[in-house]
């Protein structure tokens, strides 16, 4: 069993990735910064418009650093998420020396009982190591997005590949993404990872100009179901 999360603008995004086999929405307000919130209104239109799950983002500006007044507004803005309809939240703060923000993340999501997802700002972490070490111990936690590296997939490929096959707990954590090709996906499957995620390879010309299109999201969930299904095939 595989997990495609798709990238939505708004509910036409949400309607096509549905129709193609997206298990999930990652709802964004605007692509500037590489993601920023969306209206919790947004959040509403979409869930009408779909019945699979949405996580919107949970981040205003650009970087990953928050002080304590934009803690309070963040809190608002995740419970008027879940008012909406969603199911769960995508976020992650960074400290000042680049580790985890435990006290910031632990706030906007220790207390709730929904799942979330830590985003990418787990390749810009100074350390590595340190960083799925505290992961591993965050509450709700069930997913992190992460192509193994902040410059990409293509550049990150080894580290996920090697990050999974050492820990279990890591493998059924990462979803990867971030610049994700096909060629990409035996290696990650065959190294315990299920989760995966699209932006703009579910657009036509990869541009978010562009609505997305539901036969490129199923061409991605037939990559995915197939791959899955070839390495449970017995061999001879």
């Amino acid at each position: 069993m595989s997990m495609l999360e798709v990238i939505a603008l708004h509910a036409a995004d949400a309607e096509r990735a549905e129709a193609g086999g997206a298990d999930r929405i990652e709802l964004l307000g605007t692509m500037d910064h590489d993601g920023l919130s969306p209206e919790p209104r947004t959040v509403e239109k979409v869930r009408r418009a779909t019945s699979i799950h949405i996580r919107p983002m949970v981040r205003l500006r650009a970087g990953f650093g928050t002080d304590g007044g934009e803690v309070v507004r963040l809190k608002g803005l995740i419970e008027s998420y879940l008012d909406s309809g969603a199911d769960g939240v995508v976020l992650g703060f960074l400290n000042g020396h680049n580790h985890v923000d435990v006290e910031v993340v632990t706030e906007l999501a220790g207390e709730g009982n929904w799942p979330w997802t830590f985003h990418r700002a787990v390749d810009h972490c100074l350390d590595l190591d340190r960083a799925w070490a505290t992961l591993l111990e965050l509450p709700g936690l069930d997913q992190v997005l992460t192509a193994g590296s902040a410059r990409g997939v293509e550049q990150g490929l080894e580290e996920l590949i090697r990050r999974a096959k050492a820990d279990e707990r890591v493998a059924r954590l990462v979803m990867a993404g971030g610049g994700l090709r096909p060629e990409h996906v035996p290696w990650l499957v065959r190294a315990g990872v299920r989760a995966f995620h699209i932006g703009s390879p579910a657009r036509p010309g990869r541009s978010f100009k562009a609505y997305v299109d539901s036969d490129l999201v199923q061409t991605w969930r037939d990559l995915l179901d197939d791959t899955v299904r070839h390495l449970r095939q017995p061999t001879r």
